[in-house]
């Protein structure tokens, strides 16, 4: 099978990067997985597709945006387990076995499907590439809107709560650019407690924007190499206290932190944080931050000093394993999802009994 694009850079980038050290303590689990939580819903013959990006609004509602489905092999091998993963399949470069459909969807507490937005599939259809890459919601916006990056195309989608509606179209599919308007491989959306907005543009711009409220452009920070304040590739960004943003530096294995500014088009940069060989995504908590690394596969937690203070390790092995958790998310109940956007599934860990709460990581920081 051919590599996707996106494929391939992960491969170069972990080609290029030494395997990172683990600093500081590591041990086990914090969580237990609630084993078989993602309940399959696509018609016979197909599975589920890259997870890439999970928002869980409410312990009730997880939102889940996924690359399309898998087309399964007929006849169906005997070890298939509700997900292409369990067959050998890997959903991120097995391409001619992508479907364009039930690209965004929720499920409840229990993992069985609530909504298929699949009135929406149709943003999808036609890409050659990976396609959705994140799903976020503001902690500070009433109309609690979905907001949808799509990477091939160029776009953010931005749609009304109950999926209903189209609201905003950031971008212009199949155009990139370096401009106000444009990105190039977007990744990421985070929000400001103001109102702003900061997209991660991402793999080729190497740049975060600033909008203001209304999505207009402000500003922008980043930019391509390996001084202060740059990127190779903005993977991941996160809004913490005290005008702290955290923003992976995916292939260059570290986290840019910057921090606002009076004027609202400009932030400034603070220091890099390094010890990690892909990042993935990240969480901050009130005191803390959490990322999600490569290789090898983990979770780290980081104080504000950059100091790594607990990593525990995210074993490959089926059928609990992941090949990378590309996007976690955490609800009011502090349970975790994961989601894998190569084997193909979200998982859902719960706290285990009598752990050090510490290692348990909390909803994303919100001002108050």
């Amino acid at each position: 099978m051919k590599l996707t694009m996106a494929a391939l850079s992960i491969v170069t980038a972990l080609a290029q990067s030494p395997k990172a050290v683990i600093s500081g303590p590591a041990g086990p689990s914090p969580y237990d997985i609630v084993r078989g939580w993602h309940k399959p819903f696509a018609d016979a013959g197909f599975a589920f597709g890259g997870n890439s990006g999970v928002f869980a609004e409410s312990p009730d509602r997880i939102f889940v945006a996924q690359r399309g489905e898998t087309r399964l092999p007929d006849p169906l091998p005997p070890a298939f387990a509700g997900f292409a993963g369990s067959i050998g399949i890997n959903v991120l470069n097995a391409t001619d076995r992508r479907v364009w459909r039930n690209c965004l969807y929720t499920l409840d507490g229990n993992g069985n499907v609530k909504e298929r937005w699949t009135q929406w599939d149709s943003l999808c259809e036609g890409s050659a590439g990976p396609g959705p890459h994140r799903l976020r919601i503001s902690p500070y916006d009433p109309q609690h809107r979905v907001w949808v990056v799509n990477e091939t195309f160029h776009t953010i989608y931005v749609f009304s709560n109950d999926g209903k509606k189209l609201l905003k179209t950031l971008g212009e599919k199949n155009v990139p650019g370096a401009d106000a308007k444009h990105f190039a491989k977007p990744q990421d959306v985070a929000f400001l407690p103001d109102g702003r907005i900061l997209i991660a543009d991402g793999l080729d711009n190497h740049r975060v924007m600033i909008l203001d409220r209304d999505m207009n452009y402000l500003g922008e920070f980043g930019g391509h190499g390996t001084g202060p304040g740059q990127f190779n590739g903005v993977h991941a960004v996160a809004v913490g206290p005290e005008g702290r943003i955290f923003a992976l530096d995916r292939s260059g294995g570290r986290i840019n932190v910057f921090r606002t500014t009076s004027d609202p088009a400009k932030v400034e940069f603070v220091e890099a944080f390094t010890g990690f060989s892909l990042p993935l995504d990240i969480i901050v908590n009130d005191d803390a931050i959490w990322v999600t690394d490569l290789s090898p596969l983990r979770f780290t937690k980081l104080d504000f000093k950059g100091n790594h203070l607990y990593t525990w390790m995210v074993p490959k092995d089926l059928p609990d394993g992941y090949l990378e958790v590309h996007t976690f998310s955490v609800d009011s109940k502090r349970n975790l999802y994961g989601g894998d956007n190569q084997y193909g599934r979200t998982q859902k860990f719960v706290p285990k009994a009598g752990v050090d709460p510490k290692l348990i990581i909390g909803q994303p920081w919100r001002a108050r």
